[in-house]
């Protein structure tokens, strides 16, 4: 299995960028699916993006559509989601997740294989 560490979270205004990482250790991490979600204080975990093993196919909540980008690079075991737009609804916890079947199935988080710790991202008004 791989192990998650995403970083790059923080303090922002509205309508702000942040770009989150997620470096992952251990072997096979090019045969994983990855994807984000997040939880807000008092609400359950949702799904945010997913990226096929080989970059080839994505998805996104409809909430984040056209304003988020999740992409990986295999060669550095990193996947990420550039978040441009902020609101402050997008206040949360943002965990990245490792999954190593269908692509799809990633949007539901009883699928997910692996948990990174989380990094918390807080969008001022």
């Amino acid at each position: 299995q791989v192990q998650l560490v995403e970083s790059g979270g923080g303090l922002v205004q509205a309508g702000g960028s942040l770009r989150l990482s997620c470096a992952a250790s251990g072997r096979s991490f090019s045969s994983y699916n990855m994807g984000w979600f997040r939880q807000a204080p008092g609400k359950e975990r949702e799904f945010v993006a997913v990226i096929r093993w080989d970059g080839g196919w994505t998805d996104y909540a409809d909430s984040v559509k056209g304003r988020f980008t999740i992409s990986r690079n295999n060669a550095k075991n990193t996947v990420y989601l550039q978040m441009n737009s902020l609101k402050p609804e997008d206040t949360a916890v943002y965990y990245c997740a490792a999954d190593s079947g269908l692509a799809s199935r990633l949007r539901t988080s009883a699928y997910v294989d692996v948990w990174g710790q989380g990094t918390l991202v807080t969008v001022s008004s």
